[in-house]
């Protein structure tokens, strides 16, 4: 196990996030990570064992953050329908907050075969299962129909949010704002939801 502690650490992986925005995962070299942390190309490998590693350790740390945030805003709200509301914009916020992780997580890490074929992605399971856990909670509360299958609805409305984050991201002019997108987004999945709709 690797040391993934210290200042070296951090600079590191912050150091990864701009240069792999800039330049993209596949044409990124630790070199060019190590120059923008400033540290020998050698100390890398005494954090990390290959880019893929580095990749896979910056989502690691940058989900964690996300995990919490989201939990702290979907924690303020009661009612079901309106913690999908929150989850919506919370999560396409994320995009206007910090530019070069968005573009990480939607572009750069598709392209590690290691991250795609064996990374075991606890992390975002665990943020997927908030959306779960809030449709769970919403067919408790009479509000959703029971006959929603939460494993699917969480996938599909996942889905929806991260083709918008990834259209925003690789977007160059925005049509409309992301409060718009989320208010959308989350009156089509909630529409289907409720009791009684229409």
């Amino acid at each position: 196990m690797k040391n993934r502690n210290g200042d070296k650490y951090h600079r590191i992986i912050n150091a990864a996030t701009k240069v792999f925005a800039k330049r993209g995962f596949f044409h990124a070299k630790v070199s060019d990570i190590a120059k923008e942390a400033h540290v020998a190309d050698g100390t890398i490998y005494l954090y990390f064992e290959n880019k893929d590693d580095i990749l896979i350790s910056l989502f690691e740390e940058q989900m964690q953050v996300v995990l919490g945030n989201m939990m702290e805003e979907i924690s303020k709200e009661k009612d079901a329908v309106k913690k999908i509301e929150k989850f919506a914009l919370t999560h396409l916020k994320l995009i206007e907050l910090n530019k070069n992780v968005a573009e990480i997580i939607q572009v750069e890490l598709r392209q590690s075969s290691k991250f795609m074929k064996e990374y075991k992605n606890e992390r975002f399971l665990q943020y997927l299962n908030l959306i779960d856990d809030i449709i769970k909670e919403g067919q408790e509360q009479g509000i959703f129909k029971k006959e929603i299958i939460p494993g699917i609805a969480k996938r599909a409305f996942f889905g929806a949010l991260d083709e918008m984050s990834r259209f925003w991201v690789l977007s160059s002019h925005k049509k409309y704002d992301i409060e718009t997108a989320a208010k959308q987004i989350s009156g089509y999945f909630l529409y289907g939801l409720v009791k009684n709709a229409g």
